[in-house]
């Protein structure tokens, strides 16, 4: 590998002669050879979008040349429209607040803009990675910053697609609503219920999460840009606070505005941390319903068998014909992993220090890698699995009408420890709970008729009483 001859304040460094990036960069790369990811996208997009934006706010209080500004702003929207892609090299696990990533952008928008102006990469002739794509500007609210207009492009992607999760559930919920099977707690016999029910059950809660998770976006709105090193401000001109994120705002089409305070929102993860617990949230519901899911699918012969789960791809590589429930299970990995990020963002948050939380890079990385998953997962599990279940009418009526709860509905006119009972006998010799009532004689079969009418069974109200 070719290589070029870059300095930074620690010295002479050795850069690949294609690479857009310099000397800090390289650096990088030579010290965090930890995971072998790359940036998320969205971090790197969220990234150039502020330098761009901070380019045009420069230029607009006449503190950057035009030309320079222009060809930042040029280099920045080639980044952007993926031309540059490949050059954003710095792990997910690096340098602390994230230093390392806002020069590896730093560097190639200078580079780049170099290159625009005439010049030659390497040189910084013209174009400087701090003095002018960095102005006005530190890592330490460039970063709070990029993570959270990276999460609110993700979200874009995760709340519609948890829309359509809700709505296909909501679907089955009609589709299913007039079959009655045993319902069940603990994992026994339980009173009837309808398939439908159970349906529409998931389909709230989840979308119950979708409303928990839009709660958090007033807060990412808010953004900390202009708070340089420690919120104070230094060195960037109040009309170029307010221009920046105006400027962003326009770029982006996100409602943001100028927080408040730029110290507590340069300093303080709590976004992230509401954001995570929101998502966990989610995995924690979504692993109930794929568990669900699995148990009535569980069979074909052995199992419950209420409903068909799509066969996507066979099951085994030695047993011929087995089909497995892949998307449920996908769905519970992903939910672990979720759960396993929100750990190590809260952990991340309570780290920080007066003034700078310098894990910010973990935060980042585990929040877009969470809504990454979820997104893909929520969409899969929609149209590759809840879309095309279908219903074992057949099994789900052969278990309500065994199930030994059934006796619940007789409380209220023969009395608990009679209705007792008759469950007791009806486990120990096998016969069905009709069948009993009517061989003791314990009421009238037109009564029972009108008791055991199924459909009232799965609705409030006393069952046969008007």
């Amino acid at each position: 590998m070719t290589t070029r001859i870059e300095k930074d304040t620690l010295g002479p460094v050795e850069v690949p002669a294609d690479a857009l990036y310099g000397a800090q960069t390289a650096r990088a790369v030579q010290n965090f050879p930890i995971s072998g990811l790359m940036p998320h996208p969205s971090f790197v997009w969220g990234t150039l979008i502020i330098k761009k934006c901070a380019a045009k706010a420069n230029m607009a209080t006449g503190r950057l040349p035009a030309e320079i500004g222009e060809a930042i702003v040029a280099a920045a929207d080639e980044a952007i429209e993926g031309k540059l892609s490949g050059q954003f090299v710095v792990d997910p696990f690096q340098a602390g607040a994230g230093t390392s990533h806002n020069m590896n952008v730093n560097e190639v928008l200078a580079n780049r803009a170099e290159e625009i102006l005439g010049g030659s990469r390497g040189e910084y002739k013209r174009v400087n990675a701090n003095d002018h794509v960095n102005m006005a500007q530190s890592t330490n609210d460039v970063i709070p910053t990029a993570m959270r207009l990276s999460a609110l492009q993700m979200l874009e992607r995760l709340l519609p697609a948890l829309s359509g999760l809700v709505a296909a559930l909501n679907r089955k919920g009609e589709e299913f609503d007039g079959i009655l099977k045993s319902g069940r707690t603990h994992l026994q016999d339980a009173v009837p219920v309808r398939l439908g029910q159970e349906f529409a059950s998931w389909a709230l809660a989840l979308e119950k999460n979708r409303l928990g998770i839009g709660h958090c976006l007033p807060s990412l709105r808010e953004l900390g840009l202009g708070g340089t090193a420690v919120g104070t401000g230094m060195n960037a001109e109040p009309e170029y606070i307010r221009l920046v994120v105006a400027e962003i705002g326009r770029e982006t089409g996100f409602p943001v505005e100028n927080a408040a305070n730029l110290f507590e929102a340069m300093s303080n993860m709590d976004p992230f941390v509401a954001l995570s617990s929101a998502l966990r949230g989610l995995a924690v519901n979504l692993t109930r319903v794929a568990n669900d899911l699995r148990l009535l699918a569980s069979g074909p012969r052995t199992g419950l068998a209420e409903i068909v789960l799509p066969a996507v791809q066979p099951g085994s590589s030695i047993m011929p014909g087995k089909v497995n429930p892949v998307m449920a299970e996908v769905t519970n990995m992903v939910a672990f992993q979720v759960m396993g990020a929100d750990t190590t963002i809260m952990l991340a948050a309570q780290a920080g220090q007066l003034e700078l939380n310098v894990m910010m890079p973990v935060i980042a990385f585990n929040i877009l890698f969470a809504l990454e998953i979820l997104t893909n997962t929520v969409a899969r599990l929609d149209g590759f699995c809840i879309a095309g279940i279908t219903a074992n009418e057949a099994r789900c009526h052969r278990y309500m009408e065994e199930s030994v709860s059934l006796v619940t509905v007789l409380a209220p006119y023969i009395g608990y420890y009679a209705a007792a009972e008759v469950a007791k006998e009806s486990v120990k010799t096998g016969r069905g709970i009709r069948d009993i009532l009517e061989t003791r004689e314990l009421l009238p079969r037109q009564e029972l008729d009108r008791i055991f009418d199924p459909y009232p069974l799965t609705s409030p109200g006393v069952p046969g009483k008007k």
